[in-house]
């Protein structure tokens, strides 16, 4: 497994990324969280959703990851909310070391 990794996840609202984007900040499980506002298709109870939201990509520690996931769990809004994490296999080694500083409980 890779020493770092990037995390998303969407919310329905720019409030509600701010405040997930903002707590995993300060919790230190999240060195950086870039916002992007998105649009949607899914299939959601059977029926198709074509909705806009707020991607959240949150560059982290691995050793964080499972923190990181819990903390998203506990204060998201989604009943099954989307978290993906990705390997990052390469990038600039200082802002690497960086991501690491920053995630350090």
């Amino acid at each position: 497994m890779s020493d770092h990794v990037q995390v998303v996840t969407t919310t329905d609202s720019e409030q509600a990324a701010a405040e997930l984007a903002r707590g995993v900040v300060e919790a230190r499980l999240g060195a950086c969280v870039q916002v992007v506002p998105i649009r949607s298709f899914y299939v959601w109870e059977g029926a198709a959703q074509d909705d806009a939201e707020w991607q959240l990509q949150i560059k982290t520690s691995a050793a964080r990851l499972p923190e990181l996931v819990e903390h998203l769990m506990a204060n998201h809004g989604y009943d099954v909310p989307e978290i993906i994490a990705t390997p990052i296999v390469g990038g600039n080694p200082a802002y690497l070391a960086w991501v690491d500083d920053q995630t350090r409980p």
